[in-house]
């Protein structure tokens, strides 16, 4: 079998234009899979390539601000959980998705989860939450904002890869291959020719504009759709007594542990991709941890 190749398309949403790199083909049942706060649509690439290959098409965004898409002129009303779900909104009324499964990582699954509440509620059908929740560790956005609002800029794209496996490493395993794409995927050059992480770091602006975003317990007990949760076992931004509330109230979500990993796993090993596919395919999930 031909391995999948992705498309890369650009989209006006909501007086913005996104990126979106597309696997699969039109006809087959959508998955949204959006990325975490500083990183892109590109992190998605493995698991996206499994579901294309098994009759999914996957959208894979960068957000506004980060990867290929438009940098907002407008940062401090733009770069917050309620404009990325009109941005959501957008993308799936420009490509004629009317019904989707939704996965995301971190602040990617933070829109999900809104929008799944909210302004696209009935067209989100399954939400997979990777390593977040509707309320998360005020420790661990300090300890991300402490890197990603003044991102770090290196002479060569070696030492950028370096930085990047030393403060991703909660990712969990990663190949020497996986890690050299995504360094490449999400790097741009300064005017001074070094290279830094590919966002704005006025996203950061978020924490500060709105500095309760990120909790939602509104919108987790409004959803009515089944819900799937992966935690990093050593995770300092999804805290175990919060996935514990999130069985218990809401949609009552299945919460599943992952091993060795922290904030947050790559989903790009067979056993995370097994967990995607059976909680897409409606099957029950292992009681024990993944790996």
């Amino acid at each position: 079998m031909t391995a999948p190749r992705p498309t890369s398309r650009y989209v006006r949403c909501a007086g913005r234009e996104l990126h979106v790199t597309e696997w699969g083909s039109p006809g087959q049942p959508v998955l949204v899979a959006w990325h975490g706060l500083a990183r892109t649509g590109r992190d998605m690439d493995d698991v996206a390539a499994h579901l294309a290959a098994r009759g999914w098409r996957v959208l894979c965004p960068d957000t506004i601000g980060r990867g290929l898409s438009q940098w907002s002129p407008a940062p401090d009303d733009e770069y917050c959980l309620d404009f990325y779900v009109r941005l959501a909104h957008g993308l799936l009324d420009a490509l004629d998705v009317n019904r989707c499964a939704w996965l995301g990582t971190s602040m990617g699954g933070a829109i999900g989860l809104v929008a799944a509440a909210t302004s696209l509620r009935g067209r989100i059908e399954r939400l997979l939450l990777n390593d977040v929740g509707p309320s998360v560790a005020p420790a661990a956005i300090a300890r991300i904002r402490s890197y990603a609002g003044a991102p770090a800029a290196f002479d060569t794209v070696s030492e950028l890869e370096q930085y990047f496996r030393a403060i991703y490493e909660p990712y969990g395993w990663l190949s020497d291959a996986q890690w050299r794409r995504l360094t490449e995927t999400s790097a741009r050059r300064l005017p001074d020719g070094r290279v830094t992480p590919h966002y704005d770091p006025a996203m950061v602006r978020q924490f500060v504009t709105r500095p309760d975003d990120y909790e939602r317990w509104a919108e987790w007990d409004a959803l009515d759709i089944p819900v799937l949760c992966l935690r990093g076992v050593a995770s300092d931004l999804l805290l175990r007594e919060t996935t514990e509330q999130m069985r218990q109230r809401g949609p009552r979500a299945v919460v599943v542990e992952i091993d060795g990993c922290g904030h947050a796993p790559a989903l790009n090993t067979p056993e995370q991709f097994a967990l995607v596919e059976r909680f897409l395919a409606g099957a029950p999930q292992p009681a024990a941890r993944a790996r």
